[in-house]
């Protein structure tokens, strides 16, 4: 159990997400700090999965969220479905996530860069090799780290059955 976790994941910006950190990281032990990030368009079972393993490389987690204009510049025409702030309260309400932040970026380095988590953790699409960030963590000495099920689910895939189902082709 997480004795200082808020209650409930929090949905914060920037500022104040490096605020907490740092207060944080002033106890003893100190914590470990993980990092993940995603669309979370559609939340799926997947996603749950992803974040549950993430938040055991750690003791606090932070989960970094597509903007609805970076998740447009990703995935094109129609996404994202859900607004940021709706899929960022919903990522906040999982059980292990401490906070949420959205971000405006195609990759997570700036925030990365600010925050340098102990453990920056990916789904396992990537491999610790092909995490497009990789270079950004070990420039500051952490870890890259990859956590949850084989990539069965997918919102692309969801939505998709979606439209097939109602007929709604494009």
């Amino acid at each position: 159990m997480r004795p200082w976790r808020p209650s409930g994941g929090r949905v914060v910006d920037s500022p104040r997400l490096l605020r907490d950190i740092v207060r944080l990281r002033r106890r003893r032990p100190r914590p470990r700090v993980v990092l993940t990030n995603g669309l979370f368009d559609l939340l799926h079972v997947g996603h749950v999965r992803y974040l549950r393993a993430a938040s055991r490389l750690g003791e606090v987690l932070v989960v970094a969220v597509n903007d609805d204009r970076s998740a447009a510049a990703l995935r094109g025409p129609g996404r994202p479905i859900a607004r940021a702030r709706d899929r960022a309260r919903l990522v906040a309400a999982l059980e292990g996530v401490d906070y949420v932040v959205l971000f405006g970026s195609r990759t997570v380095a700036a925030l990365l860069r600010q925050l340098r988590p102990d453990v920056q953790c990916k789904g396992t699409d990537y491999t610790e090799e092909s995490v497009p960030e990789r270079q950004v963590v070990l420039s500051y000495g952490g870890r890259v780290r990859i956590a949850g099920d084989p990539k069965r689910h997918a919102s692309t895939d969801l939505i998709e059955r979606i439209r097939r189902r109602s007929g709604a082709g494009g």
